[in-house]
């Protein structure tokens, strides 16, 4: 991608898209947010305005990108913890084709992102501020806040951007989070977003592939509540979908080793 003539095209044309269409989207958002406030504490109404137009246009805005969306029918009605790769900025783009209601849990500077972050904070997503003694457990609070309300969220586990296609290790704090609260684990598996965006850009590619697979949910009883275990479980389940070699035993123990 770094080294296509044609990066410099997509990206001036899909920021000027975004110029565009985002006050747009954001006018219109702020609008549908104050008409359904009264009715709608879950903002699932300016969530779902939110993810059509910016998985419908913005991951849909160059002729060479390509999206496709398996497995819906996977996805359970009522919380849930959706756990998902993660490999670009434009993951998110790429989960909001699931026309699912659910809070993703995002980087705090996000919310400070004119437009973007306005309408982020609106629909009450997820923040976690980097670094804080205190990050992970008002994370936690505030996803089980929402599932308690009976509203799905969706959480990278990994933590940061694989730089590579095989996962890194995954964090427990989102298994720790639905054995806690009884709910099932739902892996979306993401594969290509690194071909629209790599990282945080700014660089875009002329030509992606998108995937997006939903996996059938997996109930955390099944696994005797264990969230180390639960992890692990689901992550060997990612190299499957991707078709990815298992972690040998030494490799397994090298990288527990790196994460103690």
């Amino acid at each position: 991608m770094r080294d296509s003539p044609m990066k410099y095209l997509v990206t001036l044309w899909f920021w000027m898209v975004f110029v565009v269409t985002a006050p747009v989207c954001t006018v219109l958002g702020v609008t549908l947010w104050l008409v359904t406030w009264p009715f709608d504490r879950n903002r699932a109404v300016l969530h779902a305005f939110v993810c059509r137009w910016c998985h419908g246009i913005y991951l849909h805005a160059w002729p060479g990108w390509r999206v496709r969306i398996e497995g819906r029918e996977h996805l359970p009605q009522g919380p849930a913890v959706l756990v998902a790769n993660h490999q670009s900025a434009s993951d998110i783009l790429a989960a909001m084709g699931l026309s699912h209601p659910f809070k993703f849990v995002a980087k705090a500077s996000l919310f400070r992102t004119p437009m973007v972050g306005w309408l982020m904070g609106l629909m009450e997503y997820v923040a976690v501020v980097r670094n804080h003694p205190r990050a992970l457990s008002r994370m936690l609070e505030d996803c089980r806040r929402w599932l308690a309300r009976g509203v799905p969220v969706l959480i990278y586990p990994e933590g940061t951007y694989a730089p590579t296609r095989q996962p890194l290790p995954f964090k427990r704090g989102a298994f720790q989070l639905a054995i806690q609260a009884r709910v099932p684990v739902v892996p979306v598996v993401l594969e290509g977003t690194r071909q629209v965006l790599e990282g945080d850009g700014p660089w875009m590619g002329p030509r992606a592939s998108v995937r997006v697979r939903v996996l059938p949910p997996i109930s955390v009883e099944a696994l005797g509540d264990d969230p180390e275990r639960l992890a692990e479980r689901v992550r060997a389940l990612y190299f499957e979908a991707l078709g990815l070699p298992p972690l040998t035993a030494v490799q397994a123990q090298a990288e527990n080793q790196q994460c103690a």
